[in-house]
């Protein structure tokens, strides 16, 4: 008896299981979907407003970072893919923005010039500390064009890219990358930083406090009306 009635007790429990199961995976699948949707919202706003006039697709991919082995896409496909460690730094659509924008820069640099676009892709592999600058400045106009707030890819790259004692072969010290990034916003889009919404932003309160030194070289340029390119640290 005690038998039949744990066998009855196991049997109920099953199908409970099973579509518990189902509905977590179900869930999943809407959260991706509404993800996905995201990207593609944003990615498109983006390319419409700067009129690019080559195809860009943008791609979900909840995997980690310990997966981001695999072969970056941007340039060989003209398809940016979002990585699920990428994503949760991004707390809103203009950081979201910022993400794509200068992934796009990068795609849409590989379109034109000699075998399809194939030399400058070269070029770009070739010298990626130049290219992360220029790209991050494409970032912050096609962002701009968009409507969307280019002091965004300040706080952004701030709490999601950790700070290296110096440049790499293939990428700059992220401090001097913020502050490139924040000398272009200065000097183009003051606007953004006059009227700033992001002041009170927890990321980039930190960046304010780690940049102090880089913003006192930057006031003395602008004060000078020097055009020398700073050494930032």
């Amino acid at each position: 008896m005690l038998k039949k009635m744990f066998l009855f007790a196991l049997f109920m429990m099953l199908p409970v299981s099973a579509f518990a199961i189902e509905d977590i995976k179900s869930a999943d699948i809407q959260k991706e979907a509404e993800i996905q949707k995201k990207l593609t919202d944003v990615g498109v706003s983006v390319l419409n407003a700067n009129k690019i006039d080559g195809r860009v697709v943008f791609v979900y991919d909840k995997a980690e970072v310990k997966d981001k082995l695999k072969l970056d896409k941007t340039l060989l496909n003209r398809e940016v893919i979002v990585y699920g460690y990428d994503y949760k730094f991004i707390e809103d659509d203009n950081e979201l923005a910022a993400f794509l924008s200068r992934r796009i820069a990068e795609a849409y640099r590989s379109y034109p010039g000699f075998f399809s676009g194939r030399l400058n892709s070269l070029k770009i592999k070739a010298a990626p500390k130049k290219y992360q600058i220029i790209f991050d400045k494409i970032g912050v106009d096609y962002m701009v064009r968009a409507g969307y707030n280019p002091v965004a890819m300040i706080t952004l790259i701030n709490k999601s890219h950790p700070q290296k004692r110096g440049d790499g072969l293939t990428s700059n010290v992220t401090s001097k990358r913020l502050a490139k990034i924040y000398e272009y916003i200065c000097v183009k889009y003051p606007y953004f930083l006059k009227n700033n919404e992001y002041y009170q932003n927890k990321s980039y309160q930190n960046f304010l406090l780690t940049s102090v030194n880089n913003r006192k070289m930057l006031e003395e340029k602008l004060r000078t009306r020097s055009r020398k390119e700073l050494n930032y640290e």
